[in-house]
């Protein structure tokens, strides 16, 4: 049944029992598969942010491609406002999506044009994304009504709006950005350039794919300051993909933890962080203790990563320092601890359960 986009506690966004296989292997090597996400859902609400941790090929940013429909989704569903984008938009997203469904990219340097100054990258997507028929709109059910849409903006319009985007992501003076080009700005300048670009579409969620780890450490706080004053303000919903669960419990309300494309646990940002449950989890607390990035989180687990998941069992045990017996025979069901979600034997099985939120 889906959901009631009517309901007071109707989330934004919510994703079911996603999925994403991808083959490998070429003319003169075998063939294999890599599960990227399996299994997945979560929920978003309004004004709400929920990270998604994981170590590089834990199937974070695959998922946020898969949102964005930038790539096809093998199976599932993703329900914005009870509709499933999936179903309605199969191979390609429309204008109206992308309006209401932004995202800010992981590297501030190759998501902006060289060859444009930042007035363009700003007033385009605002003739672009603002020039939508309101008689389409509510036609297509995911998009606004049409009392919320904004006419075609004139270039003049445009520019003003623009002006206004800057002074709103703290680039001042900002008429003077308006004429820079990218490689004229800082890095953590073009990556508030990229959020003014996606706020451009006045969207409800955005997409943030670890917008901080490129930058340096002195200014990264200053994104995250910036992506939660707009939560704060707008209202904005935001999905954060990161690897670091401090900054995931600083902007996010919830934390995801998943682990081979699959959630291994999903609560409350304090709950999870102060008391991590599942073991992955605790190596990944571990690796920001040891400073060591994704190759402390391995040497917290004692051994390297594999790139095929074990056929039965757990796909942690392999890595595990609480695995037991169980963990080698049954993969194990998702069920409620202690205020959150988690997929680990090492807890009572209770009902079933789906995403939280």
């Amino acid at each position: 049944m889906l959901t009631d986009p009517t309901a007071p506690s109707a989330p934004l966004l919510e994703v079911r029992g996603l999925r994403k296989t991808y083959a490998t292997g070429g003319l003169f090597t075998a063939g294999r598969k890599v599960v990227a996400a399996e299994d997945v859902a979560f929920r978003i609400h309004r004004g709400e942010a929920v990270a998604l941790v994981g170590e590089s090929g834990s199937g974070t940013s695959t998922i946020a491609r898969l949102l964005m429909r930038l790539e096809p989704a093998d199976g599932g569903q993703a329900l914005l406002d009870g509709v499933d984008v999936f179903a309605r938009e199969p191979r390609r997203a429309s204008l109206g999506y992308r309006r209401r469904v932004q995202m800010v990219f992981q590297d501030p340097f190759g998501s902006l044009n060289p060859a444009h100054d930042i007035a363009h990258h700003l007033t385009r997507p605002l003739m672009r994304l603002h020039a939508l028929n309101p008689a389409h709109d509510v036609a297509h059910h995911l998009e606004r009504p049409a009392a919320r849409l904004a006419g075609a903006l004139s270039p003049t319009a445009a520019r003003e709006r623009a002006v206004e985007l800057l002074r709103t992501v703290g680039l001042e003076p900002a008429e003077e950005f308006m004429d820079r080009h990218p490689y004229e700005l800082s890095g953590g300048q073009r990556q508030r350039v990229a959020i003014a670009r996606s706020l451009a579409a006045d969207p409800d969620l955005l997409v943030a794919d670890e917008p901080t780890s490129m930058l340096d450490v002195s200014i990264r706080m200053g994104i995250l300051n910036l992506l939660a004053q707009l939560k704060r303000d707008r209202g904005l919903a935001i999905l954060l993909i990161t690897h670091d669960l401090a900054s995931a419990r600083f902007l996010a309300e919830r934390i995801v933890v998943l682990y081979r494309g699959r959630v291994v646990e999903d609560g409350p940002s304090d709950t999870v962080v102060e008391s991590p449950a599942h073991p992955y989890t605790r190596a990944l607390l571990a690796s920001i203790a040891e400073g060591g990035g994704d190759e402390a989180t391995r040497a917290a687990r004692g051994k390297g990563t594999s790139t095929a998941p074990s056929p039965t069992g757990c796909p942690f045990a392999d890595r595990c320092a609480d695995v037991h017996g169980p963990c080698r025979s049954s993969d194990p069901a998702p069920r409620e601890h202690d205020g959150r979600l988690v997929r680990c034997h090492l807890y009572p099985v209770t009902e079933p359960v789906g995403a939280r939120g």
